[in-house]
């Protein structure tokens, strides 16, 4: 059994910063090595957060540090190539999303890691996002009675105009599936982990902004398998009131018909008992250091503890797929304006694929 996981990185772009930052606080993990064909860029990341080595060739990488954990922050498009490298050096990995080149690379790439017997984890962190967590631990204790609704207000204003996340992520801009693909989906996986299984979708896709390739405002209805509903109302042109508009990147509401959890845009939570009036703040307090409450280390940290001591693992690769689907089920819904249901659309997904 060994007691630190030696963890090789891939990829040192915009958001890597915060996987290094979060590994660098983790006595538990001990950072090897990173990897990224921009050497300039990756040298300034290694000399930034302490990585002893540096490879512009990610298998180079693998061979000669025989790391327990590659951690994948590389573009979509180079997610397959770096699994298929992990599977055969025997590393398990976690990579970012959005997951692969889509649902049916990401069921490859699942199957193959289960068959070559590695762990492939998918770094969803919102629902590590400590807000999220606490309404979990709410909705457990019947705070809010049985929950009949969820909605979640996406805001972050940062979408308006021509140089529209060039200075942050250029390639926003491009991407054919925009909101739902790399935003919206972390919600889908919120809902289903604080509200259970999505079985079936309804959705409203707009492009506002022409400076852009891809949706950027939605408004998708979700049907649970309890009967219960939620909603995404997503709009990056429009903000809301918070300190740092990217933290929550919006506000939600969490209600049942015992009472209302509300997270507003600093990640506070506030609790109002169903017929009264008065709604007042629990007392929680959020990290203040990196992503979004800190996200991004949960997320590791989780996934540390599950190799280290065996705890139960949230977003195996294989688990994700059905984030994937019902995202999917999302864009096919906006095409044929009407509702989808989870279950029949896969079945008809399949035979097509016969």
């Amino acid at each position: 059994m060994i007691d630190k996981v030696r963890v090789a990185v891939a990829g040192a772009g915009y958001f890597a910063q915060f996987h290094y930052d979060a590994w660098s606080r983790m006595p538990q993990a001990e950072l090897v090595a990173l990897a990224d064909v921009n050497r300039e860029q990756a040298d300034s990341t290694a000399i930034k957060f302490s990585v002893p080595r540096v490879f512009d060739d990610l298998d180079e990488m693998l061979a000669e540090t025989s790391p327990d954990l590659l951690d994948i922050v590389l573009p979509p498009e180079h997610h397959a190539g770096a699994i298929e490298l992990a599977c055969a050096s025997g590393v398990h990995a976690i990579c970012q999303k959005p997951f692969c080149g889509g649902l049916d690379q990401a069921t490859v790439m699942a199957a193959r890691a289960h068959d070559a017997g590695i762990l492939l984890v998918v770094h969803e962190n919102f629902r590590f996002q400590p807000w999220y967590r606490e309404l979990a631990r709410g909705l457990a204790a019947g705070d809010v009675g049985v929950p009949r609704q969820i909605t979640f207000r996406l805001r972050p204003g940062d979408g308006q105009g021509e140089r529209a996340y060039l200075d942050r992520q250029p390639y926003f801009q491009t991407m054919p599936r925009f909101l739902i693909h790399e935003t919206g989906i972390h919600f889908v996986d919120t809902f289903r982990y604080l509200m259970g299984e999505i079985d079936a979708v309804c959705a409203d896709l707009r492009r506002l902004n022409p400076a852009i390739r891809g949706e950027d405002a939605a408004l998708v209805q979700f049907r649970f398998a309890d009967n219960s509903r939620g909603l995404f109302d997503g709009n990056r042109l429009i903000d809301h009131a918070a300190n740092n508009r990217r933290l929550t990147m919006g506000e939600m509401w969490l209600e049942g018909d015992g009472g209302t959890l509300r997270v507003d845009g600093d990640g506070r939570i506030f609790l109002r008992s169903h017929g009264s009036n008065d709604e007042h703040g629990l007392e929680f307090t959020s990290p203040a250091t990196g992503f979004g409450g800190d996200s991004v280390k949960a997320t590791q940290q989780h996934v540390v503890d599950h190799l280290l001591t065996g705890t139960p693992l949230e977003n195996d690769a294989t688990s994700y797929l059905v984030n994937q689907l019902i995202e999917e089920a999302i864009y096919h819904s906006a095409d044929c304006r009407c509702w989808v249901d989870i279950a029949d659309f896969l079945k008809h997904r399949n035979a097509a694929s016969d």
